[in-house]
């Protein structure tokens, strides 16, 4: 039996990790998976003990983690999305996020802030009544967004204009506010300051002009605090300007209103541009596909296009689906797939992907993937998708703002109410203080710039060809010490070539090579291709019988009433064949016919030109350990990594045993660092998987690599794998600085503030012109 367990409010690694070895370990539980992102336990149990597995799991459970509630879950449960239509502030989306995440019945929550959407896993029971919830969640933080149910996403050309404006009618509504209001306020002063008019006229110029900048902010803070959430910006602010305005301090009341509105306005904006700077990057989406259909061409959308539909596709215009070329030449911009420059030509034959821009020729193509499964489709999905899976730093920051706000709040009371106390009056002097303090502690500039810069890595890794599909694994790029690499297609080509053919027992080369072919004509290993090309003839398959494709050995199989086998030196030690050990540096296939050594055909690899450097890069740039697993024999393996100057190898190894390798060299890195696999994510899935961070190698075109890998290369090149870590290492860098930079300017401040320095002029300064310095700072980024 089936059964799921839901466990609110588990989020350790370490603690999950425990609870699925020991439920795993209950006597009939036959396997026991802990899904952390959903906070899920599921395990197949058998019938005898299913009636007492839920208090075992509850147990085990609440000793690793009490406040953790284990939920039975009898219900496969509902996925829904939301269009969160105008929201570009990081610190709403994760208020929203989290408290949406809080409802009953709602097992995850996910904040997209690139597509403005909220995806959350929710219970049956729960589903039709979560949308009004959620729809008072967003309204509570951000008032003008729209809420909608994503019924069936669809691409319309005039959406994804209107959604990557970055200065769109409501930016253009509040300039016009700011405006009228910066004018009212300036004319206010100029009055007061140079026609001397009574301080009833200044105050009535100073109170429209504060009504028109900041009532949106103190109706917000009001809504809020009528819901139990007081300790916000909309709070700081309206509690420190209105304060202002008790203790006589008109004009700074109106102005630290006018700049926040300001600051406010250039992070929107700051997100917006770089979320359309990240969708004019990844602008591969085609925006229609010309389909013959009864002998006529149709101009319709790509969602509509079956698989073996024949499209054409003119010069100039996006490949809509993945595909083969019927007819036509052409050459192909693959930059915004590949970061590369250089154009590829297609002929009558070739696979033809979706994304990429046709330059020359008209092109015939058959459709062999629906528009969802094409590669433009997945590549989007990956890079919209990847701030979702937030980084340590970026969930750090956000716990603390949670924390932070509070804490300074309530330092901002006792300054205000103690001293006086302490020192009797001043009571004006140290309520200032106390507002200022309040201005100089709004967190906005990590909160708004941390998530902004992780944003812009990713969009800046695209660019080079390298998908990250999360600022986690962006940051964890970072602390790469150990890469372990696959030999074949990640540092050699995988391009192999029969070199030379050693008979034996009075066979023939032709003959050995002819029963090769035989028993390799059913696989598409590199190897085999190489054997049937060398052989260059047909193969007539139906005299082919018995095929087995052994895992780490080799192939046998029936040819006709002949018995053969093809592998390396285990296959003819597990078949008690007597042979000959080939001692020359290549792959090795030993071929065997009824029992009786046949000959050796060797075939050799090439390694990549740009593999040396690459290694040579990576240790420049701090990489500790580079090591090399191959399944081919000794020589080989220690040739290759001679050549390249790696740390280690270990050869001939099955697929299993690179697994255990992993773990092996996993267990010696440096406390604190991580581990990087990097594969071509086909047969490599497993390590990949084990990893901290799963690298494929070639992923264009590549469905298996995509899917399996945390990071993706686009191109067969090792030094992408460089550039990859510069741009984390440039990410990290620029978080660094805003984090030193907020926080050591606004300590300043909030000191000086303290000691009655520092007054509203410079609060302003110390929480506006901060946001701003950090949002600039982050948008650096996008230009690496």
């Amino acid at each position: 039996m089936k059964r799921i367990f839901l466990l609110k409010g588990l989020d350790c690694p370490n603690c999950s990790a425990k609870i699925e070895k020991e439920v795993g370990e209950l006597d009939g539980v036959q396997s026991s998976v802990v899904n952390l992102m959903n906070q899920t336990l599921t395990i197949n149990v058998t019938q005898t003990a299913a009636d007492t597995i839920a208090s075992q799991v509850e147990t085990i459970v609440h000793s690793h983690e009490p406040g953790v509630e284990v939920q039975e879950e009898t219900i496969i449960p509902v996925t829904k999305s939301y269009l969160l239509k105008g929201l570009d502030c990081p610190n709403c989306s994760a208020k929203i996020e989290k408290e949406v995440g809080e409802l009953d019945g709602v097992q995850s929550s996910v904040v997209n802030l690139m597509k403005q959407t909220l995806t959350i896993n929710v219970a049956s029971a729960a589903a039709n009544t979560i949308a009004s919830q959620i729809e008072t969640i967003v309204h509570s933080h951000e008032p003008d967004v729209e809420v909608s149910e994503i019924v069936q996403e669809s691409y319309i050309p005039e959406k994804k204009q209107e959604a990557n404006e970055s200065y769109n009618n409501e930016d253009k509504k509040l300039t016009v506010r700011l405006a009228t209001g910066a004018a009212i306020y300036a004319i206010g002063m100029a009055l007061t300051v140079f026609a001397k008019v009574p301080l009833p006229i200044e105050l009535a110029f100073l109170i429209v002009s504060y009504v028109i900048l900041g009532g949106d902010v103190a109706w917000q803070a009001v809504r809020n605090i009528s819901k139990g959430r007081v300790f916000d910006e909309h709070f700081l602010m309206s509690v420190s300007t209105i304060g202002a305005f008790v203790i006589g301090e008109y004009p700074e009341a109106v102005a630290v209103m006018l700049f926040y509105q300001v600051g406010e306005f250039f992070q929107s904006l700051a997100v917006k541009r770089s979320r359309k700077s990240i969708s004019d990057l990844m602008d591969i989406r085609p925006d229609c596909a010309t389909v013959r259909r009864n002998g006529e061409l149709i101009t319709i959308s790509p969602e509509s296009v079956a698989i073996g539909e024949i499209i054409i596709v003119k010069p100039g215009e996006k490949i809509p689906l993945d595909g083969v070329v019927l007819d036509g030449d052409s050459m192909l911009d693959t930059r915004a797939l590949t970061g590369e420059s250089v154009p590829r030509s297609v002929h009558k034959g070739d696979e033809a992907l979706s994304g990429c821009m046709n330059q020359t020729g008209v092109l015939t193509i058959k459709t062999t993937k629906a528009f969802g499964e094409s590669t433009a489709s997945k590549i989007i999905d990956l890079v919209e998708n990847a701030s979702s899976r937030k980084a340590p730093t970026e969930n750090f920051i956000t716990t603390f703002a949670r924390y932070y706000t509070p804490v300074v709040v309530i330092l901002a009371a006792i300054l205000a109410i103690l001293p006086p106390i302490l020192l009797g009056g001043g009571w004006t002097e140290w309520i200032r203080r106390g507002f200022v303090f309040l201005v100089v502690s709004c967190p906005c500039a990590l909160v708004i710039s941390i998530p902004l810069t992780f944003f812009g890595g990713i969009g800046a890794a695209s660019k080079r060809g390298v998908l990250v599909k999360g600022s986690n694994y962006l940051e964890a790029l970072n602390n790469i010490s150990i890469i372990v690499f696959d030999k074949t297609g990640t540092l050699t080509k995988g391009v192999f070539n029969v070199t030379d053919i050693l008979p034996a027992n009075g066979f023939s080369k032709e003959q050995v090579l002819e029963h090769a072919a035989q028993a390799e004509s059913f696989s598409n290993h590199p190897i085999a291709k190489s054997i049937l090309s060398a052989y260059g003839k047909e193969i007539d398959q139906s005299v082919i019988s018995d095929y087995k494709e052994i895992s780490g050995y080799g192939i046998s199989a029936m040819a006709g009433k002949k018995k053969v086998y093809a592998g390396n030196t285990k296959l003819m030690d597990s078949e008690h064949v007597e042979y000959t050990a080939c001692e020359k540096v290549g792959t090795k296939v030993y071929i065997a016919v009824d029992g009786q050594y046949a000959g050796c055909i060797l075939i050799t690899d090439e390694v990549k030109p740009d593999s040396k450097k690459a290694i040579s890069d990576l240790k420049h740039i701090g990489v500790e350990k580079t090591v090399m697993l191959t399944g081919d024999d000794e020589k080989i393996g220690k040739s290759v990594a001679e050549e390249l100057q790696l740390d280690e190898y270990y050869a001939q190894l099955l697929p299993d045993q690179k697994v255990e390798k992993v773990e092996l060299l996993d267990g010696k890195k440096r406390p604190g660092s991580k581990l990087a696999f990097v594969g071509d994510g086909i047969n490599d899935a497993p390590v990949l998987a084990r990893a901290d961070v799963g690298i494929a190698m070639g992923g264009l075109g590549s469905d298996a690599a995509i899917e399996a890998a945390d990071v993706v290369l686009m191109t067969d090149e090792p030094s992408k794998l460089v550039d990859a870590i510069e741009v984390a290492k440039a990410t990290k860098q620029i978080v660094m600085q805003n984090i030193v930079i907020a926080l050591g300017i606004k300590s300043v401040f909030l000191i000086l503030g303290a000691l009655g320095i520092a007054g509203m002029w410079e609060a302003v300064f110390g929480d506006v012109g901060v946001t701003i310095i950090a949002v600039l700072n982050a948008m650096r980024i996008l230009k690496k």
